[in-house]
This record gives C-alpha cells, sequence and structure tokens, in this order.
C-alpha cells in the first residue's frame, strides 16, 4: 500500500517535472532558434501528446493500485458530478481558442512593448475568471464520484501543482502584457466565475 503510494507520488513529479521543463521560457526560445517559425504550429500538438503519453503510466497505476475506498458517491448524485466534470471538461478547450494569442511562443517570449506584443484582448470565457484551466482542472478532480485513499494523495498533489502553475503562469502573463495584465487580475477572480463590469 505505502510503496504504491509512493511509486504513484514518483509519477505525478515526473510527469510534473516534464510539463514544466516543456512549457518553460528557456525551452521555448531554444525551440524557436533550432525551428523558427515552425515551432509555433507544431509546438502544441507535440506538447499535448507527451502530456497524455506521459499521463499514462499515472492513469495505469491509479486503475490497477487504487488503495482503499475512502467513499462512492450513490445514484443519482453520482451522475449530476459526472454531468459537472463533463461540462467543465468541454469548457477547458474554450480557453484556448478564447485567447490563442496567449499560447503564441513569439509572443511568451516579448516583452509588453516588442513588436510581437499583443493587447491583452479579454473575452469569451476570460471575462468571467483569470483562470480556466484551473477552474476546470479542479472540478473535473473533486468531482469524481468515489475516491480512494491513493487518489487522494494523488488529486490533493495535483491541485497543489494546479495552483503553484497558476501562479507561475500569471507571473509569465504580467510580463507579456504588463499594466494592462494587473489591471486585469484586479478586476476578475483568479478561479470564482464573476462577469466583470469592465469586460
Amino acid at each position: 500500500m505505502v510503496s504504491s503510494t509512493i511509486i504513484l507520488i514518483f509519477c505525478l513529479v515526473a510527469f510534473a517535472a516534464i510539463h514544466s521543463f516543456l512549457a518553460s521560457l528557456p525551452f521555448k526560445r531554444r525551440l524557436m532558434r533550432v525551428l523558427g517559425s515552425r515551432a509555433e504550429t507544431l509546438y502544441m500538438p507535440v506538447y499535448s501528446l507527451i502530456a497524455i503519453i506521459t499521463i499514462l503510466p499515472l492513469v495505469y497505476l491509479l486503475y490497477t493500485n487504487p488503495g482503499p475506498f475512502l467513499y462512492i458517491v450513490p445514484s443519482p448524485w453520482r451522475w449530476l458530478m459526472v454531468g459537472v466534470q463533463l461540462a467543465a471538461a468541454l469548457v477547458a478547450p474554450r480557453a484556448l481558442r478564447d485567447a490563442p494569442h496567449r499560447f503564441k511562443i513569439g509572443a511568451q517570449l516579448a516583452g509588453p512593448n516588442s513588436n510581437n506584443s499583443e493587447s491583452l484582448n479579454i473575452q469569451g470565457i476570460y471575462r468571467w475568471v483569470r483562470d480556466p484551466f484551473l477552474l476546470t482542472g479542479l472540478i473535473i478532480i473533486w468531482f469524481t464520484p468515489f475516491m480512494t485513499v491513493n487518489l487522494l494523495v494523488i488529486y490533493l498533489l495535483a491541485s497543489i501543482y494546479l495552483y503553484l502553475g497558476s501562479l507561475h503562469w500569471e507571473t509569465r502573463l504580467v510580463a507579456q502584457f504588463g499594466e494592462e495584465y494587473r489591471k486585469y487580475q484586479q478586476r476578475v477572480h483568479r478561479i470564482i466565475p464573476d462577469k466583470s463590469e469592465y469586460y
């Protein structure tokens, strides 16, 4: 039991390390030097594929070593929770569609006043919440209609990682968009949806 939990934690840490390295600005800077403009079109599909491949061992180990059950939500509430998870999973891709300029490597590497910089252009889901990925990720995690010991450990660590990742992501958005993003931070909450009067 303890050994399976340790292995699961190791898999999650390995996934987080690879994920963070591939998302880092130094890696993207080097990628732009090697691939040039092709990096913009290749990065996201390859990054997503690597994320799926590296998370599979963790999913498999959780499936084969879930640990003792802590609870199972009865019907009909379990289906309500699954419905909320599905809704969150459908909302998550919209975060990419509503702000594609945030994810362009060239724009991320540029400062707010450089030739490659773009305006923040708040629209869609970002009028309601600053980090829809964090919001939907936490919803998908904690609306799981059952819980085991190993799942709880992984969910707690994953939630911490998502939150720290959100903090880091916003420091980069401040560097990318400058004062425009600081004002946005004051007007829209990180994960609690509430449409701002400014957008």
